[in-house]
């Protein structure tokens, strides 16, 4: 894959940062609050990717439209009650992003997330410079619609065959698949390998610095 891609899109929760666990206990903690059935951890991985409010929608089917706002509102206040640095990336995180930029890739980040809970997470954590472009669930449509990557190849005027995208759920890849972009998968964040290869990355990595011997 050398000299194959000029622009890396990665994705952010689960991929750079190490935040899995953190989502799943909000999550739960929201639905405790709001008295509602306990999701899983597996279930809650399940839906990591998505706009917070497809996910509540795919957790909570019989929720109201009033418990799932207060189930969304209840989620994001306790995510943010906690203070976002460097040390919850994932170990080599701003080397790998510092090699890449120093070989004249461009990069950029799809999320999940909101603009708002992006800025705050890349101030955290000091990553904002490595980045030329971002979008968000609350910017474009929620993961799996393609849109996220669409409008940062259109941003940057980088072809799509020249595009890669990296992410740790199925709507990532299913993100890179419905845009007609190649992908590689990273099995630290929401789903195992197993799960993962069933939309058949380039690569199925264990840490996302692994990237550096694959580009």
């Amino acid at each position: 894959m050398k000299n194959r891609f000029d622009l890396i899109i990665f994705d952010w929760d689960g991929t750079l940062i190490d935040s899995i666990d953190w989502i799943v206990h909000c999550i739960q903690q929201a639905a405790e609050y709001c008295a509602c059935p306990i999701p899983n951890r597996q279930a809650i991985k399940d839906i990591i990717g998505l706009s917070i409010e497809n996910a509540v929608e795919s957790l909570f089917p019989d929720a109201d439209p009033e418990t799932r706002a207060k189930l969304t509102a209840h989620y994001s206040r306790h995510f943010v009650s906690k203070h976002i640095g460097p040390e919850d990336l994932f170990p080599g995180v701003v080397d790998m992003l510092q090699t890449l930029s120093q070989d004249g890739y461009r990069l950029a980040v799809a999320t999940g997330k909101k603009a708002a809970g992006l800025a705050r997470a890349m101030e955290g954590t000091g990553l904002a410079d490595f980045f030329c472009s971002t979008r968000c669930a609350d910017q474009a449509a929620s993961k799996p619609d393609p849109r996220m990557i669409d409008e940062i190849v259109a941003e940057l005027g980088v072809s799509k065959q020249r595009t890669l995208m990296v992410g740790d759920s199925v709507h990532d890849l299913q993100m890179a698949s419905n845009a007609q972009v190649a992908a590689i998968a990273v099995t630290c964040g929401a789903h195992s390998e197993t799960v993962l290869q069933q939309y058949k990355p380039l690569r199925c990595l264990s840490h996302p610095t692994e990237l550096l011997d694959f580009i």
